[in-house]
């Protein structure tokens, strides 16, 4: 049985929906109720998947960020990339959770997991994720996913009534204040249409429309 949905095209408001209803449901039980910076491992408990910090060596093709057990319900994160602590690795877990929703067929996780307590021998190679700067298919999809759940449109809309987002000093502010890297901001309100960033200048000014130029997810640190 296959574990792993055949990919296809999900548009932004699709992925930006799936994460916005992980976090109503949230709401609804006081435990998990989202706080901001959101800890993605308390997102990934409430989805009944643990995380864990382990080394995983490298294969053949390269390094591992991360990857999923699908069978375990877990989720490992390499301890050996320093650069995936802090803001980095909320967004690696956070992008490990994308994946697990939006491209594992999880009922077919749950028959052959239930198989495998009754003894049968089932082996489902693990979901790996790799340490890149530019993303495409699944890989962007898990990642846009990741840049919804840690920065709702709803709490970046508060900020941005009451905040110059042409400042980089507020952006550093924001940034930190969610937990999350300063690239990722950045690329979240570049998405929203919000800002433009001029990569000569590094100047950045509102944008006011929104375009629907697709961004290339990469690292912008000023």
């Amino acid at each position: 049985m296959n574990i792993f949905k055949p990919f296809r095209f999900l548009p932004k408001l699709e992925i930006e929906a799936q994460a916005n209803a992980i976090l109503d449901a949230m709401k609804e039980v006081p435990k998990y109720y989202p706080r901001y910076p959101l800890d993605a491992s308390r997102v990934a408990e409430f989805l009944g998947l643990d995380v864990v910090w382990d080394r995983i060596p490298a294969d053949e093709t390269g390094s591992i960020a991360a990857r999923i057990l699908p069978l375990d319900y877990l989720i490992e994160i390499n301890e050996d990339i320093p650069q995936l602590r802090g803001g980095f690795g909320e967004s690696t877990i956070a992008h490990e959770i994308g994946h697990w929703v939006l491209h594992i067929d999880r009922e077919a996780v749950f028959q052959l997991a239930n198989d495998q307590k009754q003894g049968l021998k089932i082996t489902v190679e693990p979901l790996l994720c790799r340490n890149a700067s530019k993303l495409r298919g699944i890989e962007w999809q898990a990642q846009y996913f990741s840049s919804c759940l840690l920065m709702p449109e709803s709490i970046l809309q508060a900020t941005r009534e009451h905040t110059d987002l042409t400042c980089w000093r507020n952006l550093y502010t924001i940034a930190d204040e969610l937990g999350v890297t300063i690239s990722n901001l950045v690329y979240r309100l570049q998405d929203l249409g919000w800002i433009h960033l001029n990569r000569d200048s590094r100047k950045i000014t509102l944008a006011t429309t929104l375009a629907d130029e697709e961004y290339e997810w990469v690292y912008v640190e000023a």
